[in-house]
């Protein structure tokens, strides 16, 4: 059974730090093309905030480049996203998604709220 299981949100002051990591179980790290983050704040949609592919290339969305740093664990199948100089616009339920090869293409993990007060 597959589980992606998110952990690391939590509340912190504009300024502050935030580590978020995913652990995905039940997938065979081949069958993985990306690992990545996104967040969806109310009201809004769900956006991209980093990806990492296997061959270790990282997107990031502009908001965040120079702030946020996407990492990857391959003998733990784990991604990590460092999160630096916080903003209260960061705030959103961040989810972590797994892209594959493979049938079922899509895995998505239940969400973890970051929330920065100013």
């Amino acid at each position: 059974q597959v589980q992606l299981v998110e952990s690391g949100g939590g509340l912190v002051q504009s300024g502050g730090s935030l580590r978020l990591s995913c652990a995905a179980s039940g997938i065979m790290l081949s069958s993985i093309k990306a690992m990545g983050w996104y967040r969806q704040a109310p009201g809004k949609q769900r956006e991209l905030v980093a990806v990492i592919t296997s061959g270790g290339t990282t997107t990031y969305a502009d908001s965040v480049k120079g702030r946020f740093t996407i990492s990857r664990d391959n003998a733990k199948n784990t991604v990590h996203l460092q999160m630096n100089s916080l903003k209260p616009e960061d705030t959103a339920v961040y989810y972590c998604k797994v892209d594959r090869f493979l049938l079922p293409y899509t895995y998505w993990g239940q969400g973890t709220q970051v929330t920065v007060s100013s």
